[in-house]
């Protein structure tokens, strides 16, 4: 394993990556950030996409129309969308192809972690091969896999799923195979099997590791300014709370939700519009988590299973010879202990009930057919109201 974290120049005493860390890849790389979900994708997608106007000036391009090419990703994957949303097209990943040769000699950058979800060697194969083929470098972004647990769950639990946390984590680490109801989850997030993957596809010299040190907030960043050779502190990042993870009482409240709008047979393009894209979305940016929301806690015996799977994750990734920025042995530490006590249930809020209630209400409003065009959160009460009256009255009429 070739690591640039091993020597006294290359970290800090608690593992950052100091100044002397990774050498830059060569211009015109086609740099090919795979992620996987919650190892910070979503903050260098943000910080790129804001600085996309400066990139060129130092040879550097990110060939997205949006933060995050999700479209086209999931078409080149061959996944289906999120719940009730459209299909993507293979012209979705056709356009960024495009976009990506358009950068010529400058080192092009592609973020998706949707990029893990390639079902085979065969799909690695054929988008390396598209996006230009040698000229692509692998990068992975690893965080512990016990601190991924809860906030894929949670992520889950946005797009539909109605299972509890322990009775998923009984599902995902005691029940084989471990796939259901969320076969996606060790595609992503069994790290060494991913790595290995795309190994197979470019070699061990074309694929690069990054560890994420949680206690290292800017760390990331500056990992990706230095192997793209960028000034330091170029990428900053960008605020995001239509991101930001649920708290424990707010995916309990969506989880049960879930249960009545499956077990009374809605269709998923009205859970897309009203709770994923409505209820959720305008929760999420008009409320913000306090000290005394309670967050989701992995139980004890969840803890030990995912610290002993981290740890042989750093040895099997060691052994496919990539290289390694950062600590691999953060792969397998503990969290530290928790606080305070919490209370054996998690009470939403009235106002974040309010919230998500109102953003169902706007997006009813703001959709197919409504008055309104604008974004849920931008809408006033007064101006919702007036709408959902005028419909009301209309479909009186009507019968």
């Amino acid at each position: 394993m070739e690591t640039d974290c091993t020597h006294p120049t290359d970290c800090t005493s608690d593992g950052a990556s100091t100044p002397a860390g990774p050498i830059p890849l060569p211009t015109g790389t086609r740099l090919l950030h795979i992620g996987p979900h919650k190892t910070g994708t979503t903050s260098i997608q943000g910080a790129l996409f804001a600085a996309k106007e400066k990139l060129p000036a130092y040879g550097v391009a990110y060939p997205a129309q949006s933060r995050h090419p999700m479209q086209a990703v999931l078409a080149a994957c061959s996944r289906p969308g999120m719940i009730g949303d459209t299909t993507p097209t293979e012209r979705h990943w056709t356009r960024l192809v495009d976009q990506v040769r358009a950068a010529g000699r400058h080192t092009a950058v592609v973020s998706s972690e949707f990029f893990a979800d390639a079902p085979d060697d065969a799909t690695a194969e054929r988008i390396v091969g598209q996006l230009g083929g040698e000229p692509v470098h692998v990068l992975v972004t690893l965080r512990p896999l016990v601190r991924v647990l809860p906030s894929q769950w949670q992520q889950y639990v946005q797009n539909g799923l109605r299972m509890g946390y322990e009775d998923w984590l009984e599902h995902m680490l005691r029940k084989a195979p471990y796939e259901k109801p969320t076969p996606s989850f060790w595609r992503r997030h069994r790290h060494d099997r991913l790595v290995e993957r795309w190994v197979r596809v470019v070699g061990s010299d074309r694929v690069t590791v990054v560890v994420v040190d949680d206690r290292d907030r800017g760390g990331l960043m500056r990992t990706f300014e230095r192997l793209l050779g960028l000034p330091a502190n170029l990428l900053q990042p960008v605020p995001d709370t239509a991101n930001r993870s649920l708290t424990l009482a707010e995916t309990e409240m969506l989880r049960t939700l879930n249960k009545e709008f499956r077990g009374n047979g809605l269709p998923d393009e009205l859970y897309s519009q009203l709770v994923r894209n409505g209820a959720v979305m305008h929760m999420k940016n008009t409320c913000s988590p306090t000290s005394h929301d309670v967050r989701i806690r992995t139980p004890e015996w969840a803890v030990r299973a995912a610290t002993a799977i981290g740890a042989g994750t750093a040895v099997r990734i060691g052994a496919a010879g990539v290289r390694v920025i950062g600590d691999p042995a953060l792969l397998s530490a503990e969290p530290e202990p928790a606080g305070r006590p919490e209370p054996e249930r998690a009470l939403i809020a009235p106002e974040v009930a309010a919230q998500a209630l109102y953003g169902a209400l706007a997006a009813v409003a703001a959709g197919p057919g409504g008055a309104l065009a604008r974004p849920v959160h931008r809408t006033s009460s007064k101006e919702l109201v007036r709408v959902l009256g005028h419909r009301c009255l209309e479909r009186l009429r009507r019968h």
